[in-house]
């Protein structure tokens, strides 16, 4: 079963039920059944062990422990438990990944930054000395003996 926490958790799909359809919620919400449709939350998903779901879920903070075919936004984090099997892209500021899940699709962890992620890693590997700064003209690709 999936870890809970002190959020107020109103809304649950109980083992062995099935739900399809729209689920906009105030509150948390459990699925340990199965679920497909749509899933928005300003507060908390948990799938348990035993719970499937078909959507792409949007929601404060996300934890699986079942399987979720769909993608994944939280605006907070994202923690995957070693039961979890996921078939599409998870972004997050944060994403916390057990030994044993499975993931298929891309994450995306942008630390909670406002600016665009692939600036923020070009910026990085641009910094610093570049390759012509260290290669003196006219040694390029020669060995010395003291380099052997």
């Amino acid at each position: 079963m999936a870890p809970k926490n002190d959020n107020h958790m109103n809304s649950i799909i109980g083992e062995g039920s099935m739900f399809e359809g729209k689920f906009y919620i105030s509150g948390s919400l459990q699925i340990d059944g199965r679920f497909e449709g749509e899933i928005q939350t300003k507060d908390q998903v948990i799938v348990g062990e035993t719970g499937k779901v078909k959507t792409d879920i949007y929601a404060n903070r996300v934890v699986v422990g079942g399987t979720v075919i769909g993608n994944i936004e939280a605006q907070e984090d994202v923690t995957l438990l070693s039961t979890g099997r996921i078939l599409g892209n998870i972004r997050a500021p944060r994403v916390q990944i057990e030994e044993g899940v499975v993931v298929k699709g891309e994450i995306s962890i942008d630390a909670g930054q406002k600016k665009d992620v692939k600036s923020i890693i070009e910026e990085s590997f641009n910094a610093g000395p570049k390759l012509s700064d260290v290669i003196v003209k006219g040694d390029a690709g020669k060995v010395s003996s003291e380099d052997a």
